[in-house]
């Protein structure tokens, strides 16, 4: 019968609280570039007997040239909704009432996995009947979304070797 008169909003360390996680945002960039390369080389021995270039010794033999150009054109979209709820512990009760809450759920769907980790600060009397909240109700709100699987290795950024000898070739 002591269950019936028990508050069971969250207000001591190591209590649960269920934050609902709705958020929304968008943004877009767009830019203009071009690119081109071009090298060519060619060598012949047409000074031998005639006028040398005392400037550049190797004239005497090659004739070198290289250019490049970038030419390109792009857009970044990007629309990203969040919806989802994260069971936060209370990590700390401060002074004024105010829980410091964390919280982390890993979701795997088809060798995906997505980890969602949230951290912020909750007012007591924001707390819902069933000991939840709303995330625009976090202050100080931190959600990190992280994944792996095949499509974060499909889609990632080349490797530093790779993206030097880009840089490096001429062709």
């Amino acid at each position: 019968m002591l269950d019936l008169a028990a508050d069971v909003h969250a207000r001591n360390e190591g209590d649960l609280v269920t934050i609902v996680v709705l958020d929304q945002a968008s943004a877009t960039s767009q830019g203009v570039t071009t690119q081109q390369r071009t090298s060519s080389a060619s060598s012949s021995i047409s000074s031998l007997f005639g006028v040398k270039s005392t400037h550049n010794a190797l004239n005497n033999l090659a004739n070198l040239s290289g250019q490049q150009q970038l030419n390109g054109q792009g857009t970044t979209s990007r629309q990203t909704t969040v919806s989802t709820t994260v069971s936060a512990r209370v990590l700390r009760v401060l002074p004024n009432g105010d829980l410091i809450v964390e919280g982390n759920k890993l979701i795997s769907i088809n060798s995906e996995f997505q980890t969602v980790s949230l951290r912020g600060i909750v007012r007591q009397v924001d707390l819902g009947p069933s000991n939840n909240v709303n995330s625009n109700q976090v202050e100080d709100l931190e959600v990190r979304i992280n994944g792996r699987g095949v499509v974060n290795d499909a889609i990632r950024r080349p490797n530093f070797l790779y993206r030097l000898f880009l840089g490096l070739l001429p062709f």
